[in-house]
């Protein structure tokens, strides 16, 4: 991904790094933490508690109900935009991140691998604090298990790991669930412990190919340890 394309994609990200956060307390009994798409709708059509970014093109997306569930739909022709979500979660009660996508239409000749052809249909960001952060993707091209590391340099100093989870047509059209420990992710990514978690994103680009991608995004539901 070009220097002034990655700046831009983490500028909101870095936003929330530099804000002072202390963990949460440790309790016994805590449940699922649900980010779904069930609020009220702003003018814009932006579900209540997420925020839009655009960063290239004209993004195209809608809520709408599947199985008695607000999900949310994701076009990009050659656009590259987001909707992501601050929150505030210690991994070490919270080690797990599940969620459900359906790819409709991956980005002709998108390979995570080359910078020009940087393009996925389905992207699910995890925040750290000290900027960094790992993005889960379902790629056109590089094989699953595929890993990538992108950064912006001072004065922002993030870091993303990005982790191919998904990969080619075989099970597009379909409902697939991931689940993803995030603390065990991080560990061995960045070889040190995370910090706290602090936001989430998700995310289609099609701008670097000029082709179109298509994607349905279930809730995100961060899941305490066992």
């Amino acid at each position: 991904m070009i220097r002034a394309y990655k700046k831009i994609v983490f500028l909101v990200f870095a936003c929330l790094m530099f804000t002072s956060i202390s963990p949460p307390l440790f309790s016994a009994d805590k449940i699922p933490v649900i980010l779904g798409f069930e609020g009220a709708l702003s003018d814009e059509g932006v579900p209540a508690g997420w925020k839009l970014k655009e960063r290239s093109g004209k993004a195209e997306y809608r809520v709408v109900t599947d199985g008695g569930e607000k999900i949310l739909f994701f076009r990009g022709m050659d656009a590259s935009f987001s909707m992501e979500r601050k929150i505030k979660l210690d991994v070490r009660d919270y080690p797990y991140i599940k969620w459900r996508w359906k790819v409709m239409l991956l980005p002709e000749g998108g390979d995570v691998r080359y910078r020009s052809t940087n393009d996925q249909a389905a992207q699910v960001i995890v925040l750290f604090d000290r900027g960094r952060a790992i993005s889960y993707i379902w790629d056109t091209t590089a094989p699953e298990g595929s890993i990538m590391e992108e950064s912006v340099p001072w004065p922002f100093s993030i870091k993303i790991k990005v982790l191919v989870v998904k990969s080619g047509i075989e099970d597009i059209k379909q409902w697939i669930i991931m689940r993803r420990n995030i603390y065990e992710d991080y560990k061995r990514l960045f070889n040190e412990e995370p910090g706290v978690i602090k936001g989430v994103r998700i995310q289609i680009n099609s701008q670097h190919t000029g082709t179109i991608g298509e994607a349905f995004f279930g809730r995100i539901i961060f899941e305490p340890a066992q």
